[in-house]
């Protein structure tokens, strides 16, 4: 193989190895970041941003639910607001979409590792934004959250 021949195909496989890693990635410029249910990551501004039918749904500590940019868990068995909690989805550090690690009682975003508490605060970065927190009513078995 010639020198000429092996730099370009070097060149094209560095090229190919770039686009692939800018695929996967989390990036900033990615606001529209897709979560798990086929929703947007990003948060409503205001108004009823989501419903569950505590009958039926987040029945069990640690269950979860993801719809329009927010994520909501449920801390303890009680069906009063103060036993679930809702957060964005979208980690603040690059739009990737959290999980709840009912073990250990956090938000972990599975991109680079920033950890969230119930509450949205940065518990371990690299996030320095805390998560924006929602507002849980709950009205016989209708739960609602609100921004």
């Amino acid at each position: 193989m010639k020198r000429q021949e092996f730099l370009s195909k070097l060149g094209i496989s560095v090229a190919a190895a770039c686009i692939g890693c800018e695929v996967v990635s989390c990036t900033k410029n990615n606001p529209s970041a897709i979560d798990d249910k086929g929703g947007d990551n990003n948060p409503p501004s205001s108004g009823a941003v989501l419903s569950a039918d505590l009958s039926s749904e987040l029945q069990t500590v640690g269950s979860s639910k993801v719809a329009n940019g927010v994520i909501i868990v449920r801390l303890a068995a009680d069906n009063v607001p103060a036993s679930f909690t809702a957060v964005q989805v979208a980690c603040t550090h690059q739009g990737t979409a959290i999980n709840f690690n009912s073990n250990q009682g956090v938000f972990i975003c599975p991109n680079h590792g920033s950890e969230f508490t119930t509450t949205g605060a940065v518990k371990v970065g690299p996030a320095t934004q805390p998560l924006k927190k929602y507002n849980v009513a709950i009205a016989g078995s209708n739960l609602t959250v609100t921004a």
